[in-house]
């Protein structure tokens, strides 16, 4: 007898696209995606039409002048240094809490639920960079300057209110950024120097 060919019965392939497409935002919906985060900065106010122009003058003092070099390297008002110890030398910069004559000077000022304080709030953290430095010790730099600012404004925090910066409510933090201004000055990046 002989045998014939058996027809192979056809899946029926309506819904796989219905399938599919479910899949696929079930994936979306469930799956969390990391997000790039940006350097905060806010950008001072475009000057207005017919504003003269003001020369800043800054005391010597009032700057802290910090370097990274094409090869990486960073150095700190007249000393190298390594990006692990910035964040000590900017909080002691920032703070000056001995006042220091070689610091910011201190002023007094009245602050929000602290009364009359002594603050440092002409100080400037300068961050110049040449065109040659990687960008991954540039971002390591920032990092360090703003985690100073960060970690300044915790500590008076948790003296003031046993809370965290972040926890406090936006009064409270107003008044902390008045004692603590994030003050960091870029310039724009040159080329000082060829790799060899």
């Amino acid at each position: 007898m002989a045998k014939g060919k058996r027809k192979v019965p056809e899946i029926n392939s309506s819904s796989t696209a219905d399938i599919a497409f479910l899949l696929l935002i079930f994936f979306l919906i469930t799956t969390s995606m990391d997000t790039d985060r940006g350097l905060a900065r806010r950008l001072p106010e475009p000057p207005q039409k017919d504003q003269p122009k003001e020369d800043i003058k800054l005391k010597e003092r009032n700057v802290l002048t910090v370097f990274l070099n094409l090869n990486d390297q960073l150095m700190c008002g007249n000393e190298y240094i390594s990006v692990d110890q910035l964040r000590a030398k900017a909080k002691e910069f920032i703070a000056n809490p001995y006042n220091d004559d070689s610091k910011p000077e201190k002023h007094a000022k009245e602050i929000p639920f602290f009364g009359t304080m002594q603050v440092t709030d002409k100080h400037v953290v300068s961050l110049r960079c040449d065109r040659g430095s990687s960008y991954k010790a540039y971002i390591s730099v920032q990092n360090e300057l703003v985690a100073a600012y960060n970690e300044l404004r915790d500590e008076l925090a948790q003296e003031k209110w046993q809370k965290t910066y972040a926890e406090l409510n936006e009064d409270q933090q107003d008044a902390i950024r008045k004692i603590y201004p994030q003050m960091i000055s870029e310039a724009e990046p040159k080329k000082y120097g060829e790799k060899k």
